[in-house]
């Protein structure tokens, strides 16, 4: 099983389905280089091929050369998995002034095995997001949890998404027009895949399966559009509640993050 949510993740996932809404892509060898708006690149590959280590650094030479000759990119991103052959990466990434953050758990599971009956207490009540007051409660919720006191423009481009794309669905759990946890449910166009994004929980309540509950009426949603797997990119922390749903890891994820020096 663990094998076959891999193959489908590298089939389906990679390349074209990690640039789509690109300003801009170029193409060097195995690797696809895509500009975003706000100035973001992005550095993505099906696989490098049988190369060694003088290879790999030529490689992220090529693509921290385009982007550096790109003014208005400020912050790229070269996005490693743990199951790839790529001799002498990381060296060569930190070399060029790439950041590595922390490494996160790529978590796979079929729709059908996660919509599941979750007992979670009687006052909470999980439903899709009907306003954008309810957006941006979700995001102060998150902005808390996470830490992230850029919530707010985060909450407004979510807004902005769900308008104009309205397979993407954001879930609420809320008590007394509380919102106490919220996650996003982002299928991916030409797959059979939808990704679990943006999961929180208020710590309060945490460890009453609520979580659990908002993951399987994410999965019925899933279902009922027809997707057949559900993905995320998990925390250590957020990873043990995901297996519990009934997600597997399958490998790991480490983004490289390099910003543009000032002046």
């Amino acid at each position: 099983m663990q094998q076959q949510f891999l193959d489908a993740y590298d089939s389906q996932l990679r390349t074209a389905a990690e640039i789509a809404g690109a300003s801009s892509t170029a193409v060097h060898g195995p690797l696809l280089l895509a500009t975003f708006a706000g100035g973001r690149g992005f550095v993505t590959y099906a696989e490098l091929g049988d190369v060694d280590a003088d290879d790999v650094a030529l490689l992220v030479d090529a693509a921290a050369d385009h982007f550096l000759s790109l003014p208005d990119i400020a912050e790229v991103e070269w996005k490693t998995r743990g199951h790839d052959r790529a001799p002498g990466l990381h060296d060569a990434l930190v070399d060029r002034g790439f950041v590595p953050e922390d490494p996160e758990s790529i978590m796979i599971g079929e729709a059908r095995l996660l919509a599941q009956q979750v007992d979670i207490p009687v006052q909470v009540t999980i439903r899709r997001s009907r306003t954008d007051d309810e957006v941006f409660a979700a995001g102060e919720m998150q902005g808390l949890v996470f830490d992230d006191p850029d919530w707010r423009s985060r909450a407004g481009d979510l807004v902005v998404r769900l308008r104009e794309d309205p397979s993407t669905e954001l879930w609420i759990a809320v008590v007394d027009d509380l919102v106490i946890s919220a996650g996003r449910l982002q299928p991916v166009a030409g797959t059979e895949f939808a990704g679990l994004w943006g999961g929180a929980t208020l710590p309060q309540w945490r460890g009453r399966g609520i979580y659990r509950a908002l993951t399987a009426e994410r999965a019925r949603s899933a279902l009922a559009h027809g997707i057949r797997y559900l993905q995320s990119d998990s925390t250590e922390f957020s990873r043990p509640i995901l297996e519990r749903s009934g997600l597997l890891k399958v490998s790991t994820t480490t983004p490289y993050v390099w910003t543009r020096p000032a002046g």
